[in-house]
């Protein structure tokens, strides 16, 4: 195990130093798709102070490109980062409370084990010899973080979209390690029009003749065009009709008059490209397809027999359920399947449909009815939480 205070990665043709800690595992962990990969390393980012009996842990799951810098300045983009508005001193997520941990998930590019990582029995990138992993694997991954931190239940689970997906795997697999759940703008299982737009985007990516078969790396090559074509389509995914035509409309890019040419003309247009250009500049484009296929293939009902209930019989943990009235990508009534198959077994569940127009990525914007809700939902449980630790040390109470 070591924990360091700033790692090396391997970001497309560049190496790059950031600063965080890692753990690394020498037993190989057993995957999904039933082999074994090892030893593997988890990179991870841990904000507040965890208490004297380790019971205010928050792990944080992040989406399909976000990673482990939830609150602080990105090392690469220099932006804030992606859940500075909900991480923090204060905040519906109060760092000043709770000891909070996001790790990046295997498969990533980030620090965590993934493609783009030395395969010990190569001396080269894995690029695609990395074995397939899915959300599962991700979890186990995170669970063996948790452990080495010598925490043994977690005060709450929380992310939103592929991260939703973890906290959903979490409370499944792991529900005695599990109080608080709170999964966001998320489903059960991808629709096949979910499958539809991520192949679109590994098409591209494969497409591009920079690819070179996944060992790009190997050639000093970066598939630029495939992997921002990729991220346009995908971004298209997390907007809204309102909010697209809110923000740009039919409205020209530095122009007044139209071009009659394949430049840019509209504002969108220009948008979407800076999304994949910069996207480049931050992520590789075989963890785009490893984590793509991993959403893929999440299925909480096809693992219980085909009944989603079934997957939450018995769970003693607490839910809230968030969505978002214009997400088209995964819709409120996908997250009411949840919500259904929990009340199916008479879970403890509460459900909030926040109105907005921005979309899917309304999870990651300053949506107060959002922030609001988190913030109830987990004042709410912590009163049960430590509370009820306190009636128990004491003798009263009931037991969970």
């Amino acid at each position: 195990m070591t924990d360091d205070s700033s790692l090396e990665i391997q970001i497309q043709d560049k190496s790059v130093t950031i600063p965080g800690k890692k753990v690394v595992f020498d037993e190989p962990m057993p995957l999904d798709s039933g082999i074994e990969i090892g030893p593997i390393e988890v990179s991870y980012q841990t904000y507040g102070t965890l208490n004297s009996d380790k019971t205010n842990a928050i792990v944080i799951c992040h989406a399909l490109t976000g990673d482990q810098f939830v609150s602080e300045t990105h090392p690469i983009t220099e932006k804030p980062g992606w859940w500075a508005m909900m991480v923090g001193p204060g905040k519906p997520v109060d760092t000043d409370k709770y000891f909070i941990i996001c790790s990046s998930v295997i498969g990533g590019c980030m620090g965590s084990t993934g493609p783009v990582s030395i395969d010990p029995k190569t001396d080269k990138p894995y690029g695609l010899n990395f074995p397939v992993i899915t959300i599962g694997d991700m979890v186990r991954a995170q669970k063996r973080l948790v452990e080495s931190l010598g925490i043994k239940k977690l005060f709450c689970v929380i992310g939103g979209s592929m991260g939703g997906m973890q906290v959903l795997q979490w409370a499944v697999s792991y529900p005695e390690m599990v109080f608080a759940a709170i999964p966001i703008a998320t489903a059960p299982r991808h629709t096949a029009q979910n499958i539809a737009f991520h192949e679109v985007g590994r098409q591209a990516i494969m497409a591009d003749p920079n690819w070179c078969h996944g060992a790009y790396l190997e050639e000093n090559k970066v598939p630029r065009a495939g992997l921002s074509v990729a991220r346009m389509t995908a971004h298209v995914t997390y907007l809204s009709e309102p909010a697209l035509h809110r923000k740009f409309g039919r409205r020209l890019q530095d122009r007044k008059n139209l071009t009659y040419g394949f430049d840019a003309d509209f504002q969108v247009e220009s948008y979407l490209r800076h999304q994949g250009y910069t996207f480049v500049e931050r992520f590789d484009a075989n963890s785009y397809l490893y984590i793509t296929r991993a959403m893929d293939y999440f299925d909480l009902a096809e693992e219980h027999g085909g009944m989603l209930a079934n997957a939450f019989r018995d769970s003693p943990v607490r839910f809230c359920v968030i969505s978002f009235s214009s997400d088209w990508l995964f819709p409120t009534s996908a997250n009411r399947e949840i919500v259904h198959a929990l009340n199916a077994v008479a879970a403890d569940v509460s459900f909030v449909e926040v109105q907005s127009d921005a979309g899917h990525d309304a999870f990651l914007l300053n949506e107060p009815r959002f922030h609001e809700t988190i913030d109830g939902f987990i004042k709410g449980c912590a009163e049960r939480w430590f509370n009820g630790r306190n009636d128990r040390e004491s003798g009263q109470g009931s037991k969970e």
